[in-house]
């Protein structure tokens, strides 16, 4: 397995030194890496926000009319699909 970043390979040397890890385990992940030029540290992957669908303005101002939110209507919507519209 390569390392992915330079920091991994510090502490993977540090480990080598302590003799908690193989020298094979070092130089296996070390071949496995080659000559790539590795970044300094690894960010994490943020996560992907799935943005909901806003309401219309008209459906807006019919829910506020109906004096039912608008997350309500929607949400009724959503789980009988096919049935009776929302007022």
């Amino acid at each position: 397995m390569p390392f992915k970043s330079k920091a991994q390979r510090r502490k993977f040397a540090e480990l080598l030194v302590k003799g908690e890890i193989s020298p094979e385990t070092y130089e296996e992940w070390n071949r496995s890496t080659g000559g790539k030029k590795l970044p300094e540290r690894v960010q994490k992957k943020k996560k992907k926000t799935v943005r909901k669908r806003q309401p219309t303005k008209a459906a807006r101002k019919g829910a506020k009319a109906a004096g039912k939110s608008t997350k309500a209507k929607f949400r009724s919507r959503a789980r009988r699909p096919g049935r009776r519209k929302p007022v």
